[in-house]
């Protein structure tokens, strides 16, 4: 058993557990994300003020941990929470699940709190969604351990050219594009731009949500994300 206190969190999901409890999902920076038992919240009366459980609220939390799951002793907020909506929330309950389902218990990600933070402060701020989104994207799965290379070929360790097409294997890279059935076809700019931080054109935003879809999923073991059926630029399908 270990106590730990006064550790940032952002809560990314939360359900209820047996008959008067939270089962928490965090991401904090030294521990990663952790399951946490809110013990009694579900109550009428309870001393853990419940009102700050809530997505999108920087908070400190305590905890006893106990094996795989820990037991929140204490909360308190650590800042204002983000105020979106619209868009904004929609894309922020993205990058929840996210978290969720390419980030495991227990590794510590002071650099990803700090990306995920970051991403929560440009969405408030009005940032343009499906920028923000697939900057989140890339940072996240190299925060994972599954790093995209989108400067230099797969196969050949050439120089990405702008004026050329490539596809993007999830594990060998880019390649030139010719005619592969079933392949997402993204431009050598639109590989550059993301690499360098750089918003790319509206064709480019949407060939890198097409490309980050295919490798999110191959990471999710062909898997899919409920986010993916919202109306959300950027995310949905019908994005433009």
């Amino acid at each position: 058993m270990s106590r730990v206190e006064g550790q940032p969190a952002f809560i990314v999901h939360a359900r209820a557990y047996r008959e008067s409890s939270l089962l928490l999902e965090c991401l904090t920076p030294e521990h990663g994300r952790v399951g946490l038992i809110a013990r009694g919240v579900r109550r009428e009366r309870t001393r853990t003020p419940r009102g700050l459980l809530q997505p999108l609220q920087p908070l400190r939390v305590d905890w006893i941990a106990r094996g795989e799951l820990g037991t929140l002793t204490g909360v308190e907020a650590a800042g204002a929470p983000q105020s979106l909506r619209g868009e904004g929330l929609l894309a922020a309950i993205y990058l929840n699940e996210l978290v969720l389902r390419l980030i495991g218990r227990g590794d510590p990600q002071a650099a990803l709190f700090e990306t995920y933070a970051t991403c929560l402060t440009r969405l408030g701020r009005g940032d343009p969604v499906s920028w923000t989104l697939r900057r989140f994207e890339r940072d996240l799965l190299a925060h994972a351990g599954y790093a995209l290379v989108l400067d230099v070929r797969g196969d050949d360790g050439l120089a990405i050219e702008a004026a050329a097409d490539y596809v993007y294997d999830p594990e060998a890279g880019a390649a030139p594009w010719h005619g592969q059935p079933g392949a997402v076809r993204v431009s050598g700019a639109s590989l550059l731009a993301l690499a360098e931080d750089r918003a790319p054109s509206a064709d480019g935003l949407e060939q890198l949500r097409r490309l980050m879809r295919t490798v999110i999923r191959h990471h999710l073991g062909g898997g899919a994300l409920n986010a993916w059926s919202m109306t959300l630029s950027g995310i949905s399908p019908a994005a433009g």
